[in-house]
């Protein structure tokens, strides 16, 4: 009778450890995949910027649609200023500007066109990832929108914003995890995932981890 007790209390022993060691190491694996996650995001968040500040600098707006930011990227091309020759110290100790020196011809500033594709990204980038939350299990894409804000002084300004909630970035770690995240986010009056830039204020296209 003894020996099953000793038994029974082992197994009730092995149980409790195994309960414990796992309410440590659930939160511990879910910011480790969180934080990989999350720094995944935060780069194609950044690729996204870089995309709308080229449009915007070509249009003068921003866009709300990944059909028209894609195709941009793909077979648009921005102005690029070519530099040739700078300013020297002999032409300062002559009085010679810089404005002077390209009157003059003696250094030369040409403004050519380059692809955004190969000035802004890369050769190799794939413009179609730009919109798609970089999840290795499954598919999902970010939120985009575009608007002009009005200021308090009258001034309207562009803003975009692109997105993605928790609920899709963090899609199958433990749920209730999540909704503890979501909710110290909310307590904190901050969006409960990432975003770049917003449609309501103007914050210089920011993103919220920044």
């Amino acid at each position: 009778m003894r020996t099953v007790i000793q038994v029974a209390l082992f197994i009730v022993a092995l149980v409790l450890a195994y309960f414990v060691y796992n309410s440590i190491q659930t939160p511990i694996a879910f910011k480790k995949e969180q934080d990989v996650r999350y720094n995944q995001t935060i780069e194609r968040l950044k690729e996204i910027r870089k995309a709308q500040i080229a449009f915007k600098d070509v249009h003068g707006r921003f866009t709300g649609s990944w059909d028209t930011l894609i195709h941009f990227v793909k077979f648009d091309s921005v102005r690029m200023v070519k530099k040739i020759g700078n300013l020297t110290d002999s032409m300062v100790e002559k009085g010679i500007n810089e404005r002077k020196a390209l009157e003059l011809g003696l250094i030369v500033r040409d403004t050519l066109r380059e692809s955004v594709l190969e000035s802004v990204f890369g050769e190799g980038f794939d413009p179609e990832q730009l919109k798609v939350v970089p999840l290795a299990d499954t598919t999902a894409y970010f939120a985009l929108g575009a608007t002009v804000i009005t200021t308090g002084s009258g001034i309207k300004v562009p803003v975009f914003e692109a997105k993605v909630h928790n609920n899709v970035l963090l899609r199958g770690l433990d749920r209730q995890l999540v909704i503890n995240l979501n909710d110290q986010r909310r307590v904190q009056n901050k969006y409960p995932g990432l975003k770049v830039g917003s449609l309501t204020e103007t914050n210089n296209n920011a993103g919220n981890w920044e």
